[in-house]
């Protein structure tokens, strides 16, 4: 993990308004300028995953959090292949490095998952992609395991039940 001042320091310039929190288009914002090119709905949901007080904005210590999950996917990419993070990753690789961070998927899981965060629409991911991937399937299993209290990978689900989980894990 980075220096903790560090990021300390980094978190206080994007609190510009010195709240103590941030909201979504300003870590949007913080992305753009590192590189990392986010829609505002992915963002969100980083934000919705690491809001432990559910308050809607991330304070620096639900930002630490999110520091640490998006070193765990950059660090597991730069290991994995250099060419992901330099440059388009193929269907294949994108898949192996799932599968390393512990998302196995079935073919038609995989493929509409990459399908929807396939910016260009060409099966090549770039990093803000592979990210974006990422996030969406951590709040997905996030949002499964509240439901699979059994632990059996397998959940049934009420109408009520299947309206909340869309809601909550729209992107």
């Amino acid at each position: 993990m980075e220096d903790k001042s560090i990021l300390r320091e980094w978190f206080e310039r994007v609190d510009s308004e010195k709240t103590g929190s941030i909201t979504a288009t300003q870590l949007k914002s913080a992305f753009a300028i590192g590189n990392l090119d986010f829609p505002l709905s992915v963002v969100q949901q980083m934000i919705r995953m690491y809001d432990f007080d559910r308050n809607g904005t991330m304070s620096f210590e639900e930002f630490l959090a999110l520091n640490t999950f998006l070193i765990k996917v950059s660090g597991l990419l730069s290991t994995f292949t250099i060419e992901i993070q330099t440059g388009p990753a193929s269907l294949r690789r994108l898949g192996e490095a799932l599968n390393k961070m512990g998302f196995s998927l079935d073919s038609p899981a995989f493929y509409t998952a990459c399908e929807s965060f396939d910016k260009k629409k060409n099966g090549r991911f770039q990093l803000d992609d592979f990210i974006s991937l990422c996030i969406f399937l951590q709040s997905a299993r996030n949002l499964f395991n509240a439901f699979d209290t059994a632990k059996q990978g397998r959940v049934t689900l009420d109408l009520n039940q299947f309206v909340y989980c869309t809601a909550s894990c729209r992107i």
